[in-house]
């Protein structure tokens, strides 16, 4: 069925560790999900080391686009945005995975800047708000836990944005650098924190009123944790993701196991952010398809 307006877009954002779709209809200048999947593609995934998406992978991602192209128009998609985020901008041959996918599928992906993702990761999670926090909150902060780099944007909603800041780590690229272990070991723990805290050292964002959390990382988090992620809440969680192996943890929680084993990182990641916005955070929806979707309907 299709919107009041006649308005159905769709997105797939292709990041570090997901490629993922959503299709939403426009209604009263609103989204409403329609649907949405993801495959865990994770590009990031030994790129340090190389600085080169591989050409396995990027056969196995356009083969990975298709198929959700063919799902959005399946669900009666018109206009399909394709992103791709940190991973893809930072290695040495990301043109070459949005040439590929440009020639096996016909989408024209847009490699986005960390501020652009910044921007629709804010305005994404904003228009996704409950109506009583956004009546409430005149300083939003949004942090967008992604594999290859994590977004903190402070701004007022829907899309004034007044601080940002792209940071290079994310829970693939901290998973893949320091938690080598499942569960992870203290020690590995150790050398992961002070990996957050080095990338997070200098930022001064401003403290607000309201801080949430999207992404893979926050969502999967938020059944582990609760969907407040205070400190105690935070502890009861990593005492929990060092209990026991990914597998487990997956099955306990009904996570994707692939998610599993990066949640670990993920919660560092957010107790960093935490700290910096001294602030406690929520777990939020939306993010950067939303915003893809938002901006593509007004223009």
């Amino acid at each position: 069925m299709h919107s009041p307006v006649g308005v159905r877009a769709a997105c797939i954002d292709i990041g570090s560790n997901t490629t993922r779709l959503l299709v939403a209809d426009c209604v009263d200048g609103e989204l409403v999900e329609v649907y949405q999947e993801r495959a865990f593609t994770r590009i990031g995934k030994g790129l340090a080391a190389s600085g080169a998406i591989g050409a396995d992978k990027i056969e196995e991602v356009v083969a990975v686009v298709l198929g959700q192209l063919a799902v959005a128009r399946a669900h009666g998609a018109g206009e399909i945005r394709g992103v791709a985020t940190a991973a893809i901008r930072t290695a040495s041959n990301g043109v070459a995975l949005v040439e590929a996918i440009a020639a096996g599928t016909g989408l024209q992906v847009e490699i986005v800047s960390g501020e652009d993702e910044a921007r629709l990761a804010f305005r994404g999670a904003a228009a996704m708000l409950e109506p009583e926090t956004a009546a409430r909150c005149r300083r939003l902060a949004v942090i967008d836990v992604g594999g290859g780099s994590s977004e903190v944007v402070v701004g007022a909603a829907p899309d004034r944005v007044g601080w940002w800041a792209s940071v290079a780590i994310g829970s693939g690229a901290l998973t893949d650098h320091c938690l080598h272990s499942d569960p992870p070991t203290p020690g590995e723990f150790q050398a992961a924190r002070h990996e957050v805290a080095a990338a997070l050292a200098g930022l001064a964002p401003p403290c607000p009123e309201v801080a949430v959390a999207v992404g893979g990382s926050a969502t999967s988090l938020g059944r582990v944790a609760g969907t407040v992620l205070d400190a105690p809440s935070l502890a009861r969680a990593l005492t929990v993701l060092t209990g026991a192996p990914a597998a487990a943890v997956a099955e306990r929680f009904v996570i994707d196991p692939q998610r599993a084993r990066l949640l670990p990182a993920g919660l560092l990641i957010l107790e960093g952010v935490s700290r910096l916005l001294e602030s406690t955070i929520q777990v939020g929806r939306g993010g950067i398809r939303e915003g893809v979707l938002l901006e593509a309907l007004r223009a």
